[in-house]
């Protein structure tokens, strides 16, 4: 029964502090952050010359709404460059952005995959700044600017947007999980940003300084991650921009939503293997020990622990334990069962977004199982699958 009950606490304890108390230590090194250090002044007017640099394979559905967002952004037009890599696409949408003449397409019929189209792209660049987009979202007027101002500092290597999720009052399971979930991301990625570096970059919005950028391995499923990690190893910050963001619509289906889950975690699990220097906290100190707590943790130990003290607690109460362990394991039966119903209803749309909270974390955490089984079985391809969105 000793045995049990410690691996019931210690199993338990990684899911808090990895939700939780994680949170609760950068609130805490942010108080005395802002109350010890001189707060970074950032130049407004600082104007260089940038680059909207868009990968896109077979995305002709979005390829005039994301001009048209593209060439509104509150940006001198006249350092607003716009590179596309159309790579393997069929669909003519290659065509259509030769049809703009402000705009500089790189096409080969050949698919290779993001991670080589976005090498091979980047040997066109020549503006100091680089900000990479999706084809299939739409940034914020601002979101140039808001980016930029952060590189005014020297410090500063490497810029996350944030990634929104379009709303309404009344939401499906994939919408409302998927909503609130980068709402807590973004928070975590304020603090850390404030703190230090924050953990990482999406694909949605980054952007680098060009002179940082080196090629990142061909088979790399998390390019945003690597490069955006590998400049803030290089010992630049790695800033959040919350005032900068890009929009998306949900996937159409959980179904859809679980296909870039497991790719995404297949893909996380590779990152580990390719940064194993973050693990050296005696080198990277605060930056490794963000990523462990944030990163690491999240994809290697939390779903075995919600495994571990399902078991775990289930044996305590077979064996007789103590009331407060029946308690506990009353909660997790009331966890799963809301897991259930949301399993039941994800297809309603209703306006209490919270409950499918659970249903979408433990769908979370089910892709990280399936992507790491994707992972040590070798077989998730370079090139995006791409899931249906709302």
């Amino acid at each position: 029964m000793t045995a049990l009950k410690i691996l019931f606490w210690v199993f338990l304890f990684v899911i808090i502090y990895t939700y939780l108390v994680y949170t609760l230590i950068l609130i805490i090194l942010n108080f005395f952050n802002r109350l010890l250090s001189k707060k970074t002044v950032y130049t407004e007017d600082y104007l260089p010359d940038v680059t909207l640099f868009i990968t896109a394979y077979n995305e002709k559905e979005y390829i005039e709404k994301k001009l048209k967002n593209s060439f509104e952004l509150n940006y001198p037009k006249e350092k607003l460059f716009h590179l596309w890599v159309t790579d393997g696409s069929d669909d003519g949408s290659p065509e259509i952005l030769r049809n703009h003449n402000i705009i500089e397409v790189l096409h080969q019929d050949e698919r290779k995959g993001k991670t080589n189209a976005m090498n091979r792209g980047m040997q066109y660049v020549k503006t100091p700044i680089v900000v990479f987009s999706d084809a299939n979202t739409d940034l914020n007027s601002e979101a140039i600017r808001e980016i930029v101002k952060l590189f005014s500092n020297r410090r500063v290597g490497c810029v996350a947007g944030e990634k929104r999720i379009y709303s309404s009052d009344r939401e499906k399971a994939v919408s409302s999980g998927e909503g609130i979930y980068w709402k807590y991301e973004s928070y975590i990625k304020m603090l850390e940003s404030s703190v230090n570096s924050t953990t990482g970059a999406v694909g949605e919005l980054f952007a680098i300084r060009k002179e940082l950028f080196s090629e990142v391995d061909e088979d790399m499923i998390l390019d945003d991650f690597i490069i955006s990690l590998k400049i803030a190893v290089k010992g630049y910050k790695l800033k959040y921009a919350p005032n900068a963001y890009a929009c998306e619509n949900a996937s159409f289906s959980m179904k859809e939503e679980m296909k870039r889950k497991i790719r995404i975690a297949s893909g996380s699990f590779q990152a580990l293997t390719r940064i194993p220097e973050l693990f050296n906290i005696f080198k990277h100190g605060l930056l490794s020990f963000q990523f462990i707590s944030h990163k690491v943790l999240r994809w290697a130990l939390v779903p075995l622990s919600f495994i571990m003290i399902f078991f775990t607690n289930l044996l305590m109460v077979l064996q007789g334990c103590e009331k407060m362990y029946v308690f506990f394991f009353l909660l997790q039966l009331l966890f799963y069962l809301t897991v259930t119903l949301g399993m039941v209803i994800k297809n309603k749309k209703i306006s209490l977004k919270l409950l499918f909270v659970p249903y979408y974390l433990f769908m979370m955490n089910y892709s990280i199982v399936l992507g790491l089984i994707r992972f040590l079985s070798g077989k998730q391809p370079p090139a995006w699958e791409k899931a249906k969105r709302g």
